[in-house]
């Protein structure tokens, strides 16, 4: 009986296989980078009503991160400052500044324009619905603002800085002490592990440290004992956020 196929069809099937192959790890490799949180959400710099400056605020002038966010240490969530905490500085301060319009039509009743609606301040960090996270647990247990954030105290332009991705989450669970500081160093920013223990000399022979340690040594160190003294044991099973 005559073959009704050319003999390269017999490779046909094979081939197809191994198109599909590639085609299948292809999606999924693109799906793993271009729809997590690093690549849809790190870099986010949204424009906001007011240009609020954060280096100026916190950096330069030195503001408490607590000032603004007065939650982040008694709630789960940080809190967004009213218009009535802004104002608060600026009716004496740049009070007639234009850049300051939207402030002052939702806080100075003495303004012809005052109307009282609050600011509507464009969220930047969000975690998913499914996701709980406390602010008031990490910050309560030495973890600072920074380790999330990024330099945020230096930011003209806040920005989302850190994946904020359930790796990101499990990857400090996992290693606490990495992150760890005193809880009166939570909220200085410019907080320097090796600067903090050079100015507590008995600490740090209790914990073994010494002059030549880099930064991420010196933190291992503090961070263990830290982890210790507080009995530190991060859940990493899935109801710890989903629940």
């Amino acid at each position: 009986m005559a073959n009704f196929f050319p003999r390269w069809t017999n490779l046909l099937p094979l081939k197809i296989a191994v198109c599909l192959i590639f085609i299948v790890l292809g999606l999924t490799a693109a799906f793993s980078y271009y729809a997590t949180p690093k690549a849809q959400r790190v870099g986010y710099q949204p424009d906001q009503p007011i240009a609020y400056d954060h280096d100026l605020h916190a950096n330069q002038l030195g503001i408490d991160c607590r000032y603004c966010h007065s939650s982040v240490d008694k709630s789960a969530s940080a809190g967004v400052p009213t218009a009535n905490t802004c104002w608060n500085c600026h009716q004496h301060v740049q009070k007639d500044n234009p850049k300051l319009e939207p402030l002052r039509r939702a806080a100075d009743k003495n303004y012809d324009k005052y109307d009282g609606k609050p600011i509507k301040w464009v969220r930047v960090h969000k975690l998913p619905d499914y996701a709980y996270f406390s602010h008031q647990a990490h910050v309560g247990r030495g973890v600072s603002c920074k380790s999330c954030h990024g330099e945020v105290h230096k930011m003209r332009k806040v920005h989302h800085a850190k994946s904020l991705s359930m790796a990101f989450c499990l990857e400090c669970h996992r290693e606490p002490e990495k992150h760890l500081r005193p809880l009166e160093q939570v909220y200085n920013l410019d907080y320097d592990v090796v600067d903090y223990l050079k100015a507590k000399p008995e600490l740090a022979k209790e914990i073994g440290y010494v002059v030549g340690d880099s930064s991420s040594e010196a933190q291992a160190k503090l961070g263990k004992r830290l982890k210790e003294n507080w009995d530190i044991h991060p859940k990493e099973s899935c109801t710890t956020c989903h629940r």
